[in-house]
């Protein structure tokens, strides 16, 4: 698709990232993660510093049990765990990002 990927293996680390001049149009990452913080609580303090950006959540949990049945922000998108390439790459492109 032409798009630069980093990677942060943790929450501070994309923290940080956020922070920088880096270019970052989409933020993607699962519901769970290590440390404390889950996905979630990550894309929130990332929108209070880009709040342009995209978010594309990855979970292998159930849509209903992951937002409490409400509607997701816009810019943003949920795939479910297990899901083909295909279908990652057509969610990326429904989110516009570059």
């Amino acid at each position: 698709l032409g798009c630069k990927v980093h990677e942060a293996g943790d929450a501070a680390t994309a923290l940080e990232a956020a922070k920088s001049s880096m270019a970052i149009d989409i933020l993607v990452t699962d519901i769970g993660l290590p440390g404390g913080m889950n996905g979630r609580q990550l894309a929130g303090l990332i929108r209070n510093i880009r709040p342009e950006i995209k978010v594309l959540f990855i979970t292998g949990y159930a849509e209903q049990n992951v937002f409490g049945g409400q509607p997701l922000d816009a810019g943003t998108r949920l795939l479910a765990k297990p899901f083909e390439l295909e279908e990652f790459v057509e969610t990326v492109k429904l989110l516009g990002a570059s």
